[in-house]
């Protein structure tokens, strides 16, 4: 019998994805139906928090407790605007949005860069072909906006799923510009120089605390770029389950850059002993590229979370290796 007759979860999540073949049914629903409960809780103390602070206008340690066990999807919208500083940037500037879909012209090659990429995003989606036309409007509004990117492949995942998750061009266009400028800023620039200073200080966060699975990993010979550079460009996007991401962006966007490095260090740290196993380079590639789609670990998103916050990381270490990287570039 079909995993999915027996299953009382579609074949489609509640975000439109089409599940893969290999979807583990059975290891998804005893996790959800723990996680279904969990969520109900924690919608109802959301209206209560709402309801004291609807501006969240500052991110207290309770507020950043309940925003790592996940924002319920109907706030997500509101609340990303609100905890990131986006919502006042957009009150600074009401009308820019609208004033850059209105611009005359625009770089062809850049729009059309957009174009062909657009059915390349999020092909599994059965609401997207819907949505194609306010993405575009959406990157190319950020194109003209910001010359010095203008668009990088990976930024339609990025907006792709904030159009998912909000159904609004605006605040996906002032989500998009808060990540791209304020949370990776030169990561989807021409030259990229952020995101291959942050791949170095990644590798050297995992010498640090899992020293015998770099050895391993530099045995084998695959590169960290390889490995991780869609991780940061795209913050998870088309590389984790989307409830995974979601709640990770949850914590982006109250605590900052510094949730890319853990949610990294997360996947390696869950993954350590078959990573390990692993004895070519073929197959440790192979491995990364499986886990990301339907391993269980990944699936429990909170599981995965409670694995981020498990792990020390501070801000000064951060910064400390980030001066390294820039002065001994490799």
């Amino acid at each position: 019998m079909d995993a999915t007759t027996s299953s009382k979860f579609s074949d489609v999540d509640e975000y439109g994805f089409k599940r893969g073949q290999n979807f583990d049914y059975n290891n998804y629903s005893k996790f959800m139906d723990g996680y279904l409960k969990t969520l109900t809780r924690r919608r109802m103390k959301w209206e209560a928090i709402l309801q004291q602070n609807p501006d969240l206008s500052q991110v207290d340690a309770k507020l950043k407790r309940y925003i790592r066990k996940g924002i319920p999807g109907p706030y997500r919208p509101d609340v990303w605007m609100k905890i990131s500083g986006a919502a006042a940037e957009q009150k600074r500037a009401p009308n820019l949005y609208r004033s850059l879909l209105n611009t005359e012209t625009f770089d062809k090659e850049i729009s059309d860069s957009i174009s062909i990429d657009l059915p390349r995003t999020f092909p599994d989606n059965i609401h997207f072909d819907t949505k194609k036309q306010r993405l575009y409007n959406i990157l190319i509004a950020y194109a003209h906006h910001n010359r010095d990117v203008g668009y990088c492949q990976g930024l339609n995942y990025i907006a792709g799923l904030l159009l998912i998750v909000t159904e609004d061009e605006e605040k996906s266009f002032w989500l998009l510009k808060h990540i791209v400028e304020n949370i990776v800023p030169q990561y989807h620039s021409h030259n990229m120089a952020n995101l291959l200073r942050d791949l170095a200080v990644f590798r050297e966060l995992v010498i640090r605390r899992f020293p015998a699975v770099n050895r391993h990993v530099d045995n084998l010979g695959l590169p960290y770029p390889v490995i991780a550079s869609k991780w940061f460009i795209c913050i998870f996007a088309e590389v984790l389950p989307v409830e995974t991401v979601l709640r990770i962006w949850d914590c982006v966007f109250a605590e900052g850059y510094k949730i890319v490095f853990r949610a990294a260090l997360a996947m390696f740290v869950t993954h350590k002993t078959s990573i390990l196993a692993c004895d070519d380079i073929a197959a440790l590639a192979t491995h990364f590229r499986d886990i990301m789609i339907q391993d269980s670990i990944v699936t429990d998103c909170h599981g995965f979370i409670e694995s981020m916050f498990a792990l020390r990381l501070k801000r000064s270490e951060l910064e400390s290796l980030r001066k390294v990287a820039v002065l001994n570039p490799a």
